[in-house]
C-alpha cells in the first residue's frame, strides 16, 4: 500500500476484535513515531501503556470499543510557551505516524482526549510538565466506517501576494 492509500484508507476505530495485537508490532509503530518532525530533537513524547486496573479506573464510556490495548501518549512542556506548543504539535505528528504504521499493517487506533481531564490525569499518574496528547484504543477493526465527507481542500487554499 502506498502512503497516500494508508492516508486516505486510515479511519478511526469504534469496534475491535479481541485478538491481541503484539507489543513487539506496537514497539515498531511507535519507533516509526519517533520520525515525527520536532523542532530541536526535543522529542517531546513519552507513551504510557494502560493496564486493565488503569483502564478500568479510567472508566471511557465506551471502554475503549473493547480495544485489546490501550495507550497514553504525553508531551513533555518545553523552556518556553513557544517551545510547549511546539512539542505538542510534534507529538501530534509522533501519533500520526504511529496511527499511518499501524494502519499499513491492519491494525487501527480510536484517539481519546479524556486524558486530559484533571481527574485521568491522576489516575494515569501524569506529572506537572506534562500534557496528555491522547488516550488510544488500539486493535484489530471489527468494523471500518466509510469516510466521511471532506471539504475539498481548494476551498482551503488561500493565495497571498
Amino acid at each position: 500500500m502506498s502512503i497516500i492509500e494508508t492516508i486516505n484508507s486510515r479511519r478511526t476505530i469504534k469496534k475491535f476484535k479481541s485478538d491481541p495485537v503484539n507489543m513487539e508490532q506496537i514497539s515498531k509503530w511507535l519507533e516509526a513515531g519517533t520520525m515525527a518532525p520536532n523542532h530541536k530533537m526535543t522529542e517531546p513524547w513519552e507513551v504510557y501503556v494502560v493496564g486493565p486496573e488503569t483502564r478500568e479506573k479510567l472508566n471511557h464510556k465506551a471502554n475503549f470499543f473493547n480495544a485489546p490495548v490501550v495507550l497514553a501518549i504525553l508531551s513533555k512542556h518545553g523552556a518556553t510557551e513557544i517551545e510547549t506548543e511546539e512539542n505538542v504539535i510534534a507529538t501530534a505528528c509522533f501519533v500520526q505516524n504511529f496511527n499511518l504504521a499501524a494502519w499499513e499493517e491492519g491494525v487501527g487506533t480510536f484517539w481519546s482526549s479524556m486524558g486530559g481531564a484533571q481527574k485521568n490525569r491522576e489516575i494515569l499518574g501524569v506529572q506537572d510538565g506534562y500534557d496528555v496528547i491522547g488516550v488510544f484504543g488500539v486493535g484489530y477493526p471489527e468494523e471500518i466506517n466509510q469516510p466521511k465527507e471532506r471539504t475539498p481542500i481548494q476551498d482551503k487554499i488561500k493565495h497571498l501576494s
